[in-house]
């Protein structure tokens, strides 16, 4: 069994809770821009100290409006400034959070407020309200419900000053919580089945935090550090950075609306980002879209190809060849200098999980100056188990384990987890929490591999590994992630369990598509169903499955693909809130297309045959 643990750098303070991180932070830099918000065109500062007394002063609201401490409150609201005020407030009363995606639906909803035995609820618009009304009476335990629209902070703010809670009471009820007490409980995204609530420790957040900021200091600890945060702070990988950011310092800004992310990055301009790897494909795939637009898609491409080999040179501490060097030093005139400048100017790292980014985007962005520091972890360890640090990183892997973690592999190559951010059990679950953990390591449901220095590659999902009927083994994330990187590919399902070949299928961007239409001299008006028929797209889809079918062998190739006339989204059930695929959703509601493509048996040969 493979094994690599890496002792804590910060002593475990078993009394520490997550209020401490903001208490903490305001004794050492009161003055200190911890936030900036919106203001026009421009952001205003929030310090640490002005900050905490907006916390207090809202947390003086809900004691006055009755929240007692170990009371649990669920929150759905965008990412804003005002998600983490309400966070901290929480903490400072006592509380407990129950944070619930902006897009879940009523019966969503319901489950999770009435599982978690909360007794509050706070909305921030009128959208989030109606979907809660819709099952309000399936939950009588819900005796409040606040919304920020109509100004429930203005409101509760002022209910505290009359009721004149005291400081000393709130600095009593945050105080009460100790490390090993629940923090917040979060319920799983239900890639399959109903969504589980995962008890997170306030040890797991304040031990992770500290030992984190001292690994990744290059990025959170130096001057004038800031990020721009755009995932939602409902799931757990931007709530720890939320937290992380109090504890070091970082000035942290705040945009839901990923249309609006560019300019917001231009006028706020970031020194790091935290970001899924569609993130990234949209930002390589638009510009490689603009410059095909302006007549400049062979220079493009020629600089993202320059850009990838120098990158892997460096990495591979070999010198640059003379000739590189200078079309290196041109494209980053004409090309990556421009890309830079699109997202503010500033980023030197990218802190990027929730699926593989690879290779090629790892290298290019590598090359533009930005350090894209590649992690790996899951709700229930508290966001991040290995990172790659800004000392030792190695594109292509997810990093060494953290401080304080411990990561093995089992007998069949499953990530198993134990540290400081392994949570503490599931809510009202025992029969899933004693599955979930294997003689006290935490079995993550992922496979992956080490290399000689400790650092983790993820190749897939156990329950997703597919048997053919030949019996060989295929990991679907090594045909899925460079099909994707397509621009105009949507998303990708693998199938081909108990079957005689391997097969797809795939759906069209609908954001990406009418550019490369425009680009390909066809109609950009084309609808998907248009679209997913035409022989141009089908040919550009044709050279994706052959740019994944070289990197397997002819066995775990892709025979045939069918092309889908819609789209798969958090609203049609078969996404997650992190953009992860819910495969289970799709085979089920996909099963005709997917009996369809075996109808016809095809000789398997190593070309792939659209279907």
């Amino acid at each position: 069994m493979v094994q690599f643990e890496v002792p804590a750098i910060v002593p475990a303070d078993p009394d520490a809770n997550v209020s401490d991180l903001l208490a903490k932070r305001v004794e050492a830099t009161p003055d200190k821009a911890l936030f900036s918000v919106p203001n026009g065109d421009g952001w205003n500062d929030i310090s640490a100290a002005d900050f905490q007394t907006a916390v207090i002063a809202l947390a003086k609201g809900l004691v006055a409006a009755g929240i007692q401490p170990g009371e649990k409150v669920g929150f759905l609201a965008r990412t804003t400034y005002e998600w983490t005020l309400v966070d901290f407030a929480l903490f400072y009363a006592g509380a407990v959070m129950v944070p619930i995606y902006e897009t879940s639906s009523p019966s969503q909803i319901q489950w999770i407020l009435e599982d978690s035995g909360a007794t509050a609820l706070i909305v921030e618009s009128a959208d989030h309200f109606a979907k809660f009304d819709e099952v309000r009476g399936d939950l009588p335990l819900i005796r409040d419900v606040w919304q920020l629209h109509v100004g429930a902070i203005d409101t509760l703010t002022a209910a505290g000053v009359a009721v004149a809670v005291e400081d000393t009471e709130i600095e009593r009820r945050r105080n009460i919580a100790v490390g090993s007490d629940i923090a917040t409980l979060i319920y799983t995204s239900g890639s399959t089945g109903r969504p589980k609530g995962c008890v997170l420790t306030h040890s797991n957040f304040v031990e992770l935090c500290r030992n984190s900021a001292k690994a990744l200091n290059a990025v959170v600890e130096t001057p004038g550090a800031s990020t721009l945060l755009f995932i939602t702070t409902a799931h757990i990988f931007a709530r720890f950075i939320s937290h992380l950011n109090i504890h070091a310092g970082v000035r942290t800004g705040h945009q839901p609306d990923t249309k609006q992310l560019l300019p917001a990055l231009g006028s706020f301009k970031p020194t790091f980002l935290l970001a899924v790897p569609r993130v990234f494909e949209k930002v390589y795939n638009s510009a490689e879209q603009k410059a095909e637009a302006g007549g400049k898609g062979k220079i493009f491409r020629a600089a993202a190809a320059a850009a990838i080999e120098h990158s892997r040179l460096l990495e591979e501490g070999k010198k640059i060849p003379f000739g590189l060097k200078i079309k290196f030093a041109l494209f980053d005139k004409l090309v990556y200098s421009k890309l830079r400048a699109a997202m503010g100017g500033n980023i030197v790292y990218a802190v990027s999980g929730s699926a593989p980014l690879g290779p090629r985007l790892g290298h290019f962005f590598h090359s533009l100056g930005v350090v894209i520091l590649e992690g790996y972890g899951l709700t229930e360890t508290t966001a991040p188990a290995t990172v790659n640090l800004a000392d030792k990183s190695k594109i292509g892997t997810v990093g060494p384990a953290l401080p304080g973690v411990g990561v093995r592999l089992a007998e069949d190559g499953e990530i198993e987890v134990k540290g400081i951010n392994v949570f503490k059990e599931y809510w009202n679950n025992p029969e899933a929490t004693a599955e979930s953990f294997h003689d006290g390591w935490f079995r993550t449901g992922d496979i992956g591999s080490f290399d000689s220095e400790g650092f983790l590659t993820v190749t897939g999902r156990k329950k997703e590994i597919i048997v053919t009927a030949g019996g060989k083994n295929v990991a679907p994330a090594a045909l899925e992630d460079p099909i994707r990187a397509n621009p105009i590919v949507g998303q990708v399902v693998v199938v081909g369990d108990q079957k005689p070949f391997i097969s797809a299928l795939i759906t069209l961007d609908p954001e990406m598509l009418p550019t490369w239409l425009g680009n390909n001299g066809l109609s950009a008006g084309m609808s998907l169903a248009e679209a997913s028929k035409n022989e141009a797209v089908r040919a550009e889809i044709q050279r994706a499955v052959d740019v994944a079918n070289g990197n397997v062998s002819r066995a775990e190739s892709i025979r045939k693909f069918t092309i889908l006339d819609s789209e798969w989204t958090e609203d049609s059930g078969h996404l997650t809130p992190k953009m992860s695929i819910k495969r289970n959703v799709i085979m089920k509601d996909f099963a005709a297309e997917v009996a369809a493509i075996y109808d016809e048996p095809v000789n398997t040969t190593n070309v792939a045959i659209g279907g």
